[in-house]
């Protein structure tokens, strides 16, 4: 049974892959497109990423151990009745400089466009078991973000040889450039 994750709620993982789906529905009313991205930060013990190809999105969809891979980009939400964009996490090939992998959504052109999570339907990140497609938990962005535009939704990270993962539910008021300013600041 799945879990509605609370900000700062820690669960066990005990896979070696782990799924996280982005899901929301298309813009039913006048205007753009709602376009979610996430987005995965694969960080060393300094928190930022070791090197740029360990930011892993639409734009560099596999990262070089090959333990991150993105499905690329859904401009519209409509192509799924579920997840629209997923993030696929093999952690048997988590390179060994990689100490924790944040996950964030963001709204592309926001400003723009004038969008928040707010006014995008059905909004949704969850993680779950790869192999099965069993969910593990699930944030519901609409009703927690509602005038936010960027979200680190949790974070996998390692404790002695075990991954965790914390749900971290912090939204902000910016893109994903408030993202690569945090923690790939040196590559931009």
């Amino acid at each position: 049974m799945a879990i509605n994750l609370t900000k700062g709620q820690r669960i066990e993982i005990g896979l070696s892959k782990v799924g996280i789906g982005l899901g929301w529905d298309p813009n039913e009313g006048s205007g753009f497109d709602f376009d979610l991205d996430a987005s995965a930060f694969m960080l060393g013990a300094n928190r930022e990423i070791p090197e740029q190809e360990f930011f892993v999105f639409y734009g560099c969809q596999k990262s070089p151990d090959g333990a991150v891979e993105s499905s690329g980009d859904d401009t519209t939400g409509g192509n799924s009745d579920g997840d629209d964009e997923t993030l696929t996490v093999d952690l048997t090939k988590v390179d060994a400089q990689i100490q924790e992998i944040i996950f964030t959504v963001t709204i592309h052109d926001y400003e723009t466009r004038k969008q928040n999570f707010g006014q995008v339907r059905n909004s949704f990140i969850r993680i779950y078991n790869a192999q099965t497609g069993e969910e593990i938990a699930k944030y519901e962005l609409d009703e927690d973000f509602s005038v936010e535009t960027a979200v680190e939704f949790g974070r996998l990270y390692k404790k002695g040889t075990e991954w965790k993962f914390e749900a971290m539910g912090v939204g902000y008021k910016g893109g994903l450039e408030y993202f690569c300013n945090k923690y790939a600041k040196r590559f931009i």
